[in-house]
C-alpha cells in the first residue's frame, strides 16, 4: 500500500469517525437545553419569597417551568440520556487508546493528530 492510498484510508477514518461522534451531539445538546431550563426555574423557585410560605406542592404547582423541566430532567435521566451525552467522550478515549499504538491520536471531535514517529537508534 502505497502513502497515497494511506492517507486515503486515513482521511476515511477521521471523516467516518468525526461523523459518528456529531451525530451524538444533538442529544447533548437537548440534555444541556432542559438542564439549563431546570437550574434557571430552580433558581426562580428558590428566590421567591412564597415558596417559604406555602406548602411544597403549591409553590410547585406556583412555578411551573421548573416543575415540567424538573420532571422532564428526571424523565429523561431514567431513559439513559445521561449515557448517551458521555458517549462521545467514551468513543474518543477508547480510539485514543487504540491510536496511540500507530503514533496518533485524535480530539474530541473525532480530528485525527498525527504524532511524529519515534526515532530508532
Amino acid at each position: 500500500m502505497n502513502s497515497l492510498e494511506q492517507a486515503e484510508d486515513l482521511k476515511a477514518f477521521e471523516r467516518r469517525l468525526t461523523e459518528y461522534i456529531h451525530c451524538l451531539q444533538p442529544a447533548t445538546g437537548r440534555w444541556r437545553m432542559v438542564s439549563v431550563c431546570t437550574a434557571t426555574g430552580a433558581w426562580n423557585w428558590l428566590i421567591d419569597p412564597e415558596t417559604q410560605k406555602v406548602s411544597f406542592f403549591t409553590s410547585l404547582w406556583n412555578h411551573p417551568f421548573f416543575t415540567i423541566s424538573c420532571i422532564t430532567l428526571i424523565g429523561l435521566f431514567f431513559a439513559g440520556i445521561h449515557k448517551r451525552v458521555v458517549a462521545p467522550s467514551i468513543i474518543a478515549a477508547r480510539c485514543r487508546t487504540v491510536l496511540a499504538e500507530y503514533n496518533m491520536s485524535c480530539d474530541d471531535t473525532g480530528k485525527l493528530i498525527l504524532k511524529p514517529r519515534p526515532h530508532v537508534q
